[in-house]
């Protein structure tokens, strides 16, 4: 493998923390690469077997966020797993990322407000969360980690695709341009980039106007935490759809090549 990847765990353990841990033990131990993240969805189950990973040294993808709470409570646990490692005299070199999701915020409320607010809700979502994301590295708790030898939790920007087809087809690139963060765009939006995109600004780190805008969207009837908390449990769900298809095409397969064999 060149760079880091992430393999993931059952999504129908979602719901079991310790099965989530088991899972990730063994994937971690099976694998047996030093730059692989054992991918697990940021909900109230999984934070606690994520922090558990931590502790255990594996590193972790923290998936399936899409708000600034949600993104601190996954970096609350990824902390608290280092700090225990920590008190505990081990490395606190332990790699994770924590993935926020962007485009599907805009999708979720395209044709419910005015066109001239589609996609912004997005990449307000991600400055907001960027916010939070700077102030915890300059906080004093995060300081001591670091100074013991910890590494930054990245924030991770997933799902940075255009899904408007009247938007540009780099228009988070340009926008979530940021230090200290990851971009995992699609291939076609990373083409695009390479063919006409120009990165002009960057991030700010004190959120820019995204309170304002939120602030918009909230008169328009967005309730964003409710609206965060709904789209992860569709993510959830979507993942567990994912898996059971992909479970049977390698069933189908599994049994086309037993029979091809036994002839």
């Amino acid at each position: 493998m060149d760079g880091w990847v992430s393999l993931e765990v059952s999504p129908l353990l979602a719901h079991d923390a310790n099965s989530t841990l088991a899972a990730a033990r063994d994937l971690h131990a099976r694998a047996g690469s030093s730059n692989l993240f054992i991918k697990i969805p940021g909900t109230n189950e999984g934070l606690l077997a994520i922090e558990e990973a931590i502790v255990a040294g594996i590193p972790i993808n923290v998936t399936l966020l899409f708000s600034r709470e949600q993104y601190l409570a996954a970096a609350e646990a990824y902390l608290r797993g280092i700090e225990r490692r920590i008190d505990a005299g081990l490395s606190a070199d332990i790699g994770s990322v924590a993935s926020v999701f962007i485009s599907r915020w805009d999708s979720s409320v395209m044709g419910k407000v005015p066109d001239t607010m589609n996609d912004e809700l997005g990449i307000a979502i991600a400055k907001r969360t960027y916010k939070a994301y700077r102030s915890l590295l300059g906080s004093s708790r995060w300081q001591r980690a670091f100074n013991a030898g910890a590494r930054p939790q990245r924030l991770l920007w997933a799902s940075t695709g255009t899904k408007d087809p009247r938007a540009s087809d780099v228009l988070y690139l340009k926008a979530l341009a940021a230090p200290f963060t990851v971009n995992t765009m699609p291939e076609s939006t990373l083409k695009a980039l390479a063919d006409h995109g120009q990165l002009d600004s960057i991030l700010p780190a004190d959120g820019g106007d995204c309170e304002e805008v939120l602030g918009q969207f909230a008169k328009v009837g967005i309730d964003v935490d409710a609206l965060a908390a709904q789209l992860q449990d569709e993510g959830a769900k979507s993942f567990i759809r994912s898996w059971e298809e992909l479970m049977a095409v390698i069933d189908s397969k599994a049994s086309a090549l037993k029979e091809t064999a036994a002839r």
